[in-house]
């Protein structure tokens, strides 16, 4: 039945879904002209909003980069590498592939969502080395696993609402991850996708007819070049010695953070946590370069499109446009609806602000004073936002785009199945928020 679900909506994606890039152009666009309407703005202050704030999440930026450039070289390392291509051999046919695929992928991404993209691509690929399968359901499999990341240990809002110094610290004060994302409504919502999304995808696999296949030659990895270490330099760049012990002295550091220091587990943490585990098992210096000059290739889209999301965002808190949208949706709630009208505003405010932290930035000033006076309960709706960030994920190309990269697939190859994941997972969350 989802694979019949599943026909039109692939083909639907394919003719129409543009190129990411071309998806924030007229995405922004789209907000220029709805913050001229519908707002007091006029044009010109706009356009000075989305210029002012094109560069804005520079820091931000760099450091999703950093997530990505090191959860990939992390990925790589011939551990890493050894154990996915171990556990490929297990998923010998299709309804395998998908389901195994998938799981891996969500335990990735509960732990840290770029490495879950990263881990979920890389075990796609290879699968699809020894196993004859749909590549584009591959992929989106691997993709759909991301939903979770904010209900998982890298969660941006849970992790910044838990950080004393946070922007909303004076209205809520420090929210513990016990009450976000170790709650008892957070756990089911995490339990059931990992029970809901492998049977989604296991069920909209093609018939072997309108199954699209990789030529499994062009997913050969390359082999490693024999080297002459002609020059001293040459040594030190292949120095065992000087690679392992920056990565033990990184992890070293970490212990203390961590055990001796309370440290938090925050995006700078994590980033030093995968950056110097994989300095640690690449071993030379030589290796982590190389690694990761295949790995910048895979963020590409993220820093040419990352400036204009900014001006989006910039366009959208500016003008009050976002509070507009997230006002429309709070103003017919009461203290028990207001997490699902939370959730849903979230989804469609996180196609203009793809960014989890960012969308609190947004939203906070709106449903924190609503929560407040409906009587609702705080975590569950702060825990709303960030599932609804998550959610519309699954059909935000920005995303996608690493995922991408590293499969050699195009949006439009993925995103139909990707509207099948969302209206799904987007009623089994409205039900748990609602109901649990």
């Amino acid at each position: 039945m989802l694979n019949s679900v599943a026909k039109p909506f692939t083909k639907l994606v394919e003719r129409y879904l543009p190129d990411p890039f071309v998806f924030v152009i007229l995405l922004t666009l789209v907000t220029f002209a709805l913050a001229c309407i519908f707002t007091p703005s006029s044009s010109l202050e706009v356009l000075d909003a989305w210029g002012s704030g094109f560069w804005n999440l520079l820091k931000f930026a760099m450091q999703m980069l950093l997530v990505l450039l090191a959860g990939y070289m992390l990925a790589s390392t011939a551990a890493i590498n050894s154990i996915l291509n171990k556990l490929a051999t297990y998923a010998n046919t299709p309804a395998k592939a998908i389901i195994f695929v998938t799981v891996v992928s969500l335990c990735a991404s509960w732990l840290n969502w770029g490495f879950g993209l990263v881990i979920g691509a890389l075990f796609a690929k290879a699968i699809a080395r020894q196993t004859k399968v749909d590549y584009r359901l591959l992929v989106a499999s691997a993709y759909s696993g991301f939903i979770v990341w904010h209900g998982g240990l890298a969660g941006s809002i849970p992790l910044t609402i838990a950080t004393t110094g946070h922007f909303s610290e004076q209205s809520i004060g420090v929210i513990s991850t016990g009450d976000t994302l170790f709650s008892g409504f957070n756990i089911a919502i995490v339990i059931g996708l990992f029970i809901i999304m492998p049977l989604v995808n296991r069920y909209m696999l093609p018939c072997d007819k309108d199954s699209v296949y990789v030529d499994q030659a062009s997913l050969s990895e390359p082999i490693p070049k024999k080297l002459d270490l002609l020059r001293p330099a040459d040594h030190i760049e292949h120095s065992r010695l000087l690679g392992m012990s920056i990565g033990i002295m990184g992890l070293a550091y970490l212990v203390y953070y961590f055990a001796l220091n309370a440290g938090s587990l925050n995006l700078n943490s994590v980033i030093a946590l995968f950056l110097f585990s994989a300095i640690l098992l690449h071993q030379t210096p030589y290796n982590l370069l190389t690694s990761l000059q295949q790995a910048v290739p895979s963020g590409a889209g993220i820093i040419i499109q990352f400036p204009f999301y900014a001006g989006i965002m910039a366009i959208m808190v500016d003008t009050g446009l976002a509070q507009q949208i997230s006002q429309g949706f709070i103003a017919i709630a009461d203290a028990e609806s207001l997490p699902l009208l939370s959730f849903l505003s979230a989804g469609l405010v996180n196609i203009f602000v793809p960014s989890g932290g960012g969308q609190w930035a947004v939203q906070a000033p709106i449903v924190i004073p609503a929560a407040q006076a409906l009587g609702a309960d705080m975590p569950r709706v702060a825990m709303a936002v960030a599932w609804g960030d998550a959610w519309t994920n699954l059909i935000q190309p920005f995303w996608a785009l690493p995922v991408l990269a590293i499969a050699g697939l195009k949006a439009k190859d993925i995103m139909g199945f990707c509207l099948v994941q969302l209206i799904i997972t987007g009623v089994f969350i409205s039900l748990v928020l609602s109901f649990y």
